[in-house]
């Protein structure tokens, strides 16, 4: 089961389906032309802009003003993300990763980001085989993105890092070998395209709600469970109750309350 990857907006409910039901990832042939017309437009451009851009053909930060050859420009990228690798302290948990693959893939392709097409296609057939890079608890910024948690999450697009395969921590390139795949040589702007986002806390963010519906779906049913163990009363779960207030959740909740106790012979000896 595939789920496609369009310039369609994910939702929470789309990105649980795709973690819960094991769904493997595809691009889209829209998502695949807005990729390649980015990185055709970016590589016309580089011949005749006639001036420095920043972080394409100059230094970051305060080598901004140093003009970087043309024969470099794949080293500068391959660099700033070996430089950016510096992340501390516990590993992020498998889930977060595998999930920041999808956001960081989803993200790239709307054909803004000026990524080569193989690059994307990279940390598709990554999330697909369950490849999923070592990334630390620690090092974000959240200021140009999640700089060093994102560097970690591509280190291995250029052989590098370690990735979580099969239940075992390997080098990346000895599982890229393994499956007879070449590290990517990164383009101009591609380092900088795949560090800056928001991936890392957005993750985080998707998986605390979906873990938080969870478990408000279970504490509606073990309430309801209760309520009719303990010989509760429905009334207080009538509409016209929670509508006074208008609280959206008190609502819902007072609503499922009603269908989980729907049939109860316990309630109907009231």
């Amino acid at each position: 089961m595939n789920h496609i990857i369009s310039h369609k907006r994910l939702t929470i409910e789309t990105i649980k389906s795709i973690l819960t039901q094991g769904k493997s990832l595809e691009l889209s042939s829209e998502a695949q032309e807005a990729i390649i017309k980015c990185r055709h437009f970016l590589d016309s451009k580089m011949g005749d802009i006639g001036r420095p851009v920043y972080g394409i053909t100059t230094g970051f930060g305060s080598l901004c003003n140093i003009t970087v050859p043309a024969e470099e420009l794949s080293q500068l990228q391959h660099n700033l993300v070996m430089s950016h690798a510096c992340g501390t302290g516990e590993e992020v948990r498998p889930e977060i990763v595998k999930l920041m693959l999808l956001l960081k893939v989803q993200s790239l392709s709307y054909g803004h980001s000026g990524v080569q097409l193989i690059t994307v296609q990279r940390l598709i057939d990554m999330f697909n085989n369950d490849i999923l890079p070592i990334v630390y608890q620690q090092g974000s910024l959240g200021a140009s993105g999640d700089l060093a948690p994102l560097a970690h999450l591509c280190l291995p697009l250029i052989g590098l890092g370690e990735v979580l395969y099969k239940g075992e921590v390997r080098a990346s390139a000895a599982v890229w070998a393994e499956l007879g795949w070449e590290p990517i040589k990164l383009q101009s702007k591609e380092g900088l395209a795949l560090l800056n986002g928001t991936q890392f806390m957005s993750a985080h963010a998707v998986w605390s709600l979906i873990q938080a519906e969870r478990l408000s779906d279970w504490a509606d049913k073990i309430g309801a469970m209760s309520l009719d163990a303990y010989d509760g009363r429905i009334e207080p779960f009538f509409p016209q109750v929670h509508e006074v207030r208008a609280h959206k959740g008190q609502i819902e909740t007072a609503e499922n309350f009603r269908k989980l106790l729907e049939g109860s012979e316990i309630i109907k000896q009231k």
